[in-house]
């Protein structure tokens, strides 16, 4: 690495490693916790499937280490807060093939769950941000390009619930059957919010309806679940988006808020295998 490398990328060779070896032993403390709590994701066992619990305990644990750190790696990352940067929590997509929950800290990526998808390898991995292959979800597009093949699912416009659709415009079902509505994450949120439901009303006009069974299915669960608006309305999904922004329901929390608390109480699946 040349010396104007070094100056743009901070960290060389050396310092990366430092960092690597503080975040994996942070890691194995965090695994004590959570490889009892979860053991099991589905048929998948621990790390697979666990990158944001992972994530999210390793951020705490640093957290609480860093102002009487002592240990290099650790030193590195404190001497960026204290030129100005941020430890922040990020989701997105890497290489465009998957999603990952990870960390940044100024220019750089610090990914502590890296064996969650393949347990083969290394857990932790820390790159320059620009070249991580991560990358901030900004679109229902993009989203959905990752989800189809990352979860192996179909992607259907959310017609069973339309009042719901210009927050969570979509409906997954996966190969064994198992269809559900999404995606009631902050991030997925903000893209809806943000776009003041343009970005959900472009994702339904493109999108093919949910086959019949699976539209009975939910009518089915629909009718068990307490009345709500937002689940229940009747109505065209890109008219509600329209509806919605006419209204400036972007700008208030409060509505998105009871829109996601409709949703938790809507059965997190339902079947349509025989």
């Amino acid at each position: 690495m040349n010396p104007i490398q070094n100056e743009n990328m901070q960290w060389d060779n050396e310092q990366i490693n430092a960092v690597v070896a503080d975040l994996a032993r942070l890691r194995l403390q965090v695994d004590l916790e959570l490889v009892p709590r979860y053991p099991y994701l589905g048929t998948k066992i621990y790390p697979l499937g666990r990158c944001k619990e992972i994530r999210d305990a390793v951020f705490v644990l640093l957290q609480q280490q860093l102002p009487q750190a002592t240990e290099p790696g650790l030193l590195l990352i404190r001497d960026q807060l204290a030129k100005g940067e941020s430890l922040k929590k990020i989701w997105g997509a890497l290489r465009g093939v998957y999603f990952q929950n990870a960390m940044s800290v100024g220019d750089w990526y610090l990914d502590v769950s890296n064996d969650t998808v393949n347990p083969n390898k290394p857990r932790i991995e820390v790159l320059p941000l620009a070249t991580s292959g991560f990358a901030e979800v900004t679109s229902f597009e993009q989203f959905i390009s990752v989800a189809r093949t990352y979860w192996e699912v179909e992607v259907y416009r959310n017609d069973i619930c339309p009042a719901l659709a210009p927050y969570m415009p979509l409906l997954y079902i996966s190969k064994n059957g198992t269809c559900w509505l999404g995606e009631a994450t902050d991030n997925m949120l903000a893209v809806a919010t943000k776009s003041q439901f343009s970005a959900s009303e472009r994702i339904l006009l493109t999108l093919p309806a949910p086959p019949q069974k699976a539209a009975s299915r939910w009518q089915e669960a629909l009718s068990k679940v307490k009345h709500s608006d937002f689940l229940h309305q009747q109505g065209d999904a890109v008219e509600f988006c329209q509806a919605y922004r006419t209204k400036h329901y972007e700008q208030d929390s409060s509505i998105r808020d009871s829109a996601v608390m409709a949703y938790v109480t809507l059965p997190k699946s339902v079947s349509l295998a025989d």
